[in-house]
């Protein structure tokens, strides 16, 4: 029986390339495709889907927030996250969030083929960059880490909207919360990352690598 795959990616190249390598082994099949967050929920709310594979950076949402809201409608689907930022800037946080795999897009191609059969299989997939980042930061302590990595799953999602521009009332909208409860996760955000402003929010998610 073919493991089912769905490529979300918003360039319509890296999807073809993806969907060709993928159709040339037998055991894997594409079954859908999304260039957007809006039409990756779409897809995982259609079901049939063993395995997603997704872009971290969407046009129209930020990466966490689409993860977050494929693992509210399916928690079982496994998801490998595909990014063209590297390992040290979103590898933990994604899984943190529930991700169940995180691959660099200059990875070779046959890893990809690993980690999708891997997760498949309903295990994680770590690459040796992301074992190698996991193990330093438990020998280090968490405190070491970049400060990103100690948000909670809330905070992570007000600091990249706030980080791209997005007005408390906006957040509060597209995150079902009230106005009062966003500002506090601001202020929380704004504590534990030892920053004062908004601009310093977006300043250090650029220089991270966490927003284009």
């Amino acid at each position: 029986m073919s493991i089912r795959v769905a490529i979300v990616d918003d360039h319509a190249l890296v999807r073809a390339g993806l969907r060709q390598y993928l159709a040339e082994e037998m055991d894997l099949q594409v079954v859908g495709e999304a260039a957007n967050g809006r039409e990756a929920l779409d897809l995982v709310r259609a079901g049939g889907i063993d395995v997603l594979i997704l872009d971290v950076s969407m046009p129209d949402q930020n990466g966490v927030d689409v993860l977050l809201g494929v693992k509210a409608r399916a928690p079982e689907l496994p998801v490998l996250i595909l990014s063209s930022y590297p390992e040290t800037h979103y590898a933990t946080a994604m899984l943190k969030q529930g991700a169940s795999g995180y691959l660099n897009k200059d990875c070779e191609p046959s890893e990809i083929l690993a980690a999708v059969r891997m997760l498949a299989l309903g295990r994680r997939y770590i690459s040796a960059g992301v074992a190698e980042l996991l193990a330093e930061q438990h020998s280090s302590g968490k405190g070491d880490g970049p400060l990103h990595e100690q948000l909670s799953e809330r905070e992570l999602q007000v600091f990249l909207r706030l980080a791209q521009g997005e007005t408390i009332g906006a957040i509060a909208e597209s995150l079902s919360l009230s106005v009062k409860t966003v500002s506090t996760y601001r202020t929380r955000v704004m504590e534990k990352m030892r920053l004062e402003s908004n601009s310093d929010l977006t300043y250090y998610a650029l220089k991270n690598g966490l927003i284009q």
